[in-house]
């Protein structure tokens, strides 16, 4: 027992030395070629850096990505009339805003709702210009499920829908075509078909800019759904909004809507009952997916920078040809000859590695502290850019430190 554990202090004394011996020797040759060594190092400093910042990158745009699509309204789900059988005589089976309140009285977790009726007008205002815009009848809700902003004025509440008061709402886009800005907007009469008028009372824009590919165009007014019936021959509605509670209860709500519907109108007719929650989910696995080529074209970097300490090191070996010889004749083994210029190889690597690191995370914090845009930092980037980087360091630090093992002694001694 006491000569095996000998043995084994024995052995990891040797193993101390050796390794103290290698990084002497990693040392001294870095001191020898300061230069070449410094810009090989910070090459591999500049891949590393670009790994943790592509990911930064990615990181900020997929945040950016998720937060414009939530502005839209997270929770919200939203159904529309596909229509019914195939057959030409077929009855149309639209919605209706009876179906809203089944959904509020069987669907604890809706929280909000709105029915919407589209019309199209042509409207005049003072100094004779005309302009077509979308009308669209809504309840004082809509304003919340949709994440709408008021910029001026207000919104019309329920007082103004039950009591059919003859106001709207309009955009900030139509605002300025007709008044130059939103706050002159606030009074002005506009006179729809038949020459109805409607005061305005407040000007509204999107959360995020959809660009006309909503419900809302650039051009459109909102009235009180209980004023556009007026308009509408029928009580059909083909759109509804909703709101649930929590983003946990966006998707059981769906399909309880979805039933709800279902059960109210005949078995063929078709809604579409959707919500944002996919399109989060898809959004999310495109922005990691540009985020991982991205990456991959970083790495790209770190292997030209793998090809620079291969170079650096087999020039190092040629011009250390008769030191490793004399080397091999003070008794070092193949092995130790290998292990000396692997290290260098791996020594160089790894500080291009931490000097990247450094840098790389020095960038994203130094926007946090000088503005208030806070860049996400990705500690998982810069753990596997240092390991790549040491990874790169042992295989294009193999073949030099191969080479330098192989060499013949006494070859090695005779070499000018």
């Amino acid at each position: 027992m006491a000569t095996a554990t000998s043995t084994a202090l024995t052995t990891q004394r040797r193993f101390t030395i050796g390794l103290s011996e290698t990084l002497n020797f990693a040392y001294d040759a870095f001191c020898s070629n300061k230069l070449q060594f410094s810009l090989t190092a910070l090459a591999m400093a500049v891949g590393t850096a670009s790994v943790i910042l592509v990911a930064t990158i990615g990181l900020t745009g997929k945040q950016y990505i998720l937060r414009q699509l939530q502005s839209i309204g997270t929770n919200m789900i939203y159904a529309d009339y596909q229509g019914g059988s195939q057959r030409i005589d077929s009855t149309p089976d639209p919605m209706t805003a009876e179906d809203v309140r089944a959904v509020r009285q069987q669907v604890s977790s809706v929280v909000a709702a709105s029915p919407t009726v589209a019309l199209t007008d042509r409207i005049t205002i003072g100094g004779g210009k005309q302009s077509d815009i979308l009308v669209l009848g809504v309840d004082p809700e809509y304003v919340g499920v949709r994440n709408l902003k008021t910029l001026a004025g207000r919104f019309f509440d329920s007082e103004d829908s039950a009591a059919h008061n003859k106001v709207g709402v309009i955009t900030e886009k139509l605002a300025q075509k007709m008044f130059g800005s939103a706050q002159p907007a606030i009074g002005q009469i506009i006179k729809l078909s038949g020459g109805l008028p409607f005061t305005i009372i407040g000007v509204f824009k999107e959360s995020v800019d959809t660009f006309g590919q909503s419900e809302i165009q650039e051009d459109t007014m909102l009235i009180p759904y209980t004023v556009s019936r007026f308009f509408t021959p029928t009580s059909a509605v083909y759109q509804i909004y909703f709101s649930a509670a929590t983003a946990q209860d966006v998707i059981p709500a769906t399909e309880a809507i979805r039933r709800v519907l279902h059960s109210r109108h005949r078995a063929e007719s078709v809604y579409s009952v959707q919500n944002l929650t996919q399109l989060l989910t898809v959004a999310g696995k495109i922005a990691d997916a540009l985020t991982l080529i991205l990456m991959l074209v970083a790495f790209v970097t770190l292997l030209v920078s793998g090809i620079g300490i291969m170079n650096i090191m087999l020039a190092t070996v040629t011009s250390r040809i008769r030191e490793i010889g004399i080397r091999k004749a003070i008794g070092a083994t193949n092995r130790e000859i290998r292990f000396q210029f692997l290290a260098e190889a791996i020594v160089i690597s790894v500080t291009g590695g931490i000097m990247g690191i450094l840098a790389g995370l020095a960038i994203p914090y130094s926007v946090r502290l000088f503005t208030d845009f806070r860049l996400p930092i990705s500690g998982l980037s810069a753990i596997i850019a240092i390991v790549v980087s040491s990874i790169v360091g042992i295989i294009f630090g193999t073949v030099p430190a191969t080479r330098a093992s192989q060499l013949d002694p006494v070859e090695s001694l005779r070499y000018e």
